[in-house]
C-alpha cells in the first residue's frame, strides 16, 4: 500500500506539472499568435512602403522625361512656325519681283531675294524631332517579381534537437550537454543552450524556483558548462534544453533533460562557534573583540571584506596567544551561544554526514596564523579542541613563531612531511570510515584516518588570528575518486591513522609525537 500510495502521488505530482505545462502553453499560444501577426502586419508595412517608394519614384522618372521631351519639340515648334512664317513672306516677295519690268529693279529685287533666302531660317532648321513619342523605354516588367511575391512564405525554421543523454557528463563540478539535429541542416548557424538549478527530479517544472540561463551563439552541438573556477553545485538536478538557429529564425526548443549534480552543500554553522569568531556562512574569521558583549554580526557587516587587525602586525600588536586570551561575557551576547568556549576556538558545519562520501575545500586567508580542519561528531564538548579528543578528526596548521603541519586526533599527532597547500580538500567516505586531506590544487593526497564512525559527523573548524573560506557543492574530484580507488585497492595508505573504536586511542605506533613546544602556542 505505501508503494501504490507513492505510487500515485508521483503520478498526481507529474500530471499536476503537465497540466501547469499546458495551461502556460496555451497562454504562451495566445501571446506569440499576437506577436507573430504584429510582425507580419509589420514585415508588409514595410514592403508595401518599398513599394510605395519605388512607384513614386519611378512616376517621378517619367513625369521628368516628359517635360523633357515636350520642352525640346516646344522649341523646335516655335522655331518652326517662325521660320515657316519667314519663308512665306521670302516666297511673296519673290512672286512679287517676277512682275517688276525695269531691269534695274528686277536685278536689284532678285538680288535681295538671293541674299535673304541664303540667310533664311527655314534653311537652317534640323526637320527632325529632337523627341520622339516613344515611352517604352519607362515601361516595367514584374513577370519576374510577381512569382516571388506570391512565393512568400513563412520562414523556415530549424526542427528541434535532441539531447544525446549518453554523450552528457557532469564531472568536477563541469557539466557537458551534446546534442543532434534529427535531420542534416546546411542553414543552421548556431545553437543556444538554456539551464537552471533544480531541487525536483524529472521533467522541468513551469513553476520553478529558478529562472533559465542563457548561453548565446554555441557554434557547435557541444558545450560544457564551466564557472569562472568551477560550477557550484548548490542543487539536487540541473534542467537542460537547446535550440537550433538559422539567420533568420530560432527553431523549437528540444526536450529538456534532468542532469544529476548532487553535492555536499553546508555553511558555519554561527549557534555552535566560538564568540571570537565571526561566522558567515562560507567564511569565519578571528575576532579579537568577538567576546566584548558586541554583535558579531553588525560588526561582520562593518567590516565585511577586511581581514583581522592582528593580520598584518599580529605578534608586534601585542595580540596574546590562544593560551592567555581572556573571554569575557556580557550577560546575553549574541543571542546567548556558548557552545564553544574557552581556547576551543572552533566552528562546526550546519550539516551532518551520516553515510556516502562528500568533498569541500577550505583557504585559510594568506596571513593566517593557526586553523584546523576535520570532523567531529556533535558531541565535541565546549572546551575540547578538535584533534584533542577521540571524536574529533583534523589536521592542523600552524604559523606562530614555530611552524607545524600535523594530523590530530585524541591528543595525539603525526607531522606531516610536505608543506601546508593554500587550500586543503577534505574527503569523507563514512561507510568506509575513511577521512582523507588532499591539496586542493594538485590533488596530492596529506594524510588518511582510517576511522569506524558510530554517529553522524559535522564538518569541524578552528582558526585563531586569521580566517578561513569555505567552498561547498563540490564534486568528489575525478583525481581524487582515482587515488581512493588505487589506495583502497593496496588496502590504506601508509600515512593513515587507524582507529578501532572512538572511545580506543589510536594506534601509538603510528604516531609522532611534536617536538618539544610549549603548549601555550597552539590552540
Amino acid at each position: 500500500l505505501d508503494s501504490i500510495i507513492a505510487t500515485l502521488a508521483n503520478k498526481n505530482e507529474e500530471l499536476q506539472n503537465f497540466i501547469e505545462t499546458l495551461n502556460h502553453t496555451l497562454g504562451r499560444v495566445q501571446v506569440n499568435s499576437t506577436q507573430v501577426v504584429s510582425d507580419l502586419e509589420e514585415e508588409f508595412d514595410t514592403l508595401y512602403s518599398i513599394l510605395d517608394e519605388m512607384k513614386e519614384s519611378m512616376t517621378n522618372t517619367i513625369k521628368q522625361d516628359t517635360v523633357r521631351k515636350s520642352h525640346e519639340l516646344q522649341n523646335q515648334l516655335t522655331q518652326s512656325t517662325s521660320a515657316l512664317e519667314s519663308a512665306e513672306e521670302l516666297l511673296e516677295f519673290a512672286n512679287n519681283a517676277l512682275h517688276i519690268t525695269d531691269e534695274g529693279d528686277f536685278t536689284k529685287a532678285a538680288k535681295q531675294i538671293k541674299d535673304r533666302v541664303t540667310m533664311a531660317p527655314a534653311f537652317r532648321l534640323t526637320l527632325k524631332p529632337k523627341a520622339t513619342d516613344n515611352m517604352t523605354h519607362l515601361m516595367v516588367d514584374f513577370s519576374q517579381e510577381r512569382p516571388l511575391l506570391q512565393g512568400l512564405k513563412f520562414l523556415p525554421v530549424p526542427r528541434a534537437p535532441e539531447i544525446v543523454l549518453g554523450d552528457c557528463l557532469v564531472i568536477d563540478n563541469e557539466v557537458t550537454v551534446a546534442w543532434r539535429m534529427p535531420a542534416e541542416d546546411s542553414k543552421i548557424d548556431h545553437y543556444i543552450l538554456e539551464y537552471r538549478k533544480t531541487s525536483h527530479e524529472g521533467l522541468p517544472r513551469v513553476k520553478d524556483e529558478q529562472c533559465w540561463e542563457v548561453v548565446d551563439d554555441v557554434k557547435s552541438t557541444e558545450h560544457t558548462l564551466q564557472g569562472a573556477d568551477r560550477l557550484r553545485f548548490d542543487t539536487k538536478f540541473m534542467n537542460f534544453r537547446v535550440r537550433a538557429c538559422n539567420r533568420a529564425a530560432a527553431g523549437d526548443y528540444s526536450d529538456p533533460v534532468t542532469l544529476e549534480t548532487r553535492a555536499f552543500n553546508f555553511g558555519f554553522d554561527s549557534t555552535s562557534s566560538h564568540l571570537n569568531l565571526k561566522v558567515e556562512d562560507r567564511s569565519v574569521e578571528w575576532d579579537p573583540q568577538g567576546g566584548k558583549g558586541v554583535d558579531s554580526k553588525v560588526k561582520g557587516k562593518e567590516n565585511k571584506g577586511s581581514d583581522c587587525l592582528c593580520l598584518s602586525d599580529g605578534f608586534r600588536s601585542g595580540t596574546p596567544s590562544p593560551k592567555r586570551t581572556s573571554v569575557t561575557r556580557s550577560p546575553a551576547p549574541r543571542g546567548a551561544r556558548d557552545r564553544f568556549t574557552g581556547e576551543s576556538y572552533t566552528v562546526l558545519g550546519d550539516t551532518s554526514m551520516e553515510s556516502g562520501q562528500h568533498y569541500w575545500e577550505v583557504k585559510p586567508q594568506k596571513d593566517c596564523k593557526s586553523y584546523s580542519v576535520g570532523l567531529a561528531y556533535r558531541n565535541l564538548g565546549k572546551f575540547e579542541q578538535l584533534g584533542k579528543t577521540n571524536t574529533s578528526w583534523c589536521i592542523h596548521v600552524n604559523n606562530w613563531l614555530q611552524n607545524s603541519f600535523a594530523a590530530k586526533h585524541n591528543n595525539k599527532a603525526k607531522n606531516l612531511d610536505v608543506a601546508a597547500p593554500d587550500s586543503i580538500g577534505v574527503y569523507c567516505d563514512f561507510d568506509r570510515g575513511q577521512l582523507s586531506f588532499y591539496n586542493a590544487e594538485n590533488k596530492q593526497l596529506l594524510h588518511t584516518f582510517k576511522v569506524k564512525f558510530t554517529q553522524p559527523v559535522v564538518p569541524a573548524f578552528m582558526v585563531w588570528c586569521g580566517g578561513l573560506t569555505l567552498s561547498t557543492g563540490l564534486q568528489i574530484p575525478s583525481a581524487v575518486r582515482s587515488l581512493q580507488k588505487t589506495e583502497n585497492g593496496l588496502g590504506g595508505s601508509n600515512s593513515s591513522i587507524s582507529q578501532q573504536d572512538p572511545a580506543v586511542a589510536c594506534d601509538i605506533c603510528l604516531y609522532d609525537k611534536l617536538p618539544s613546544v610549549d603548549s601555550s602556542l597552539m590552540p
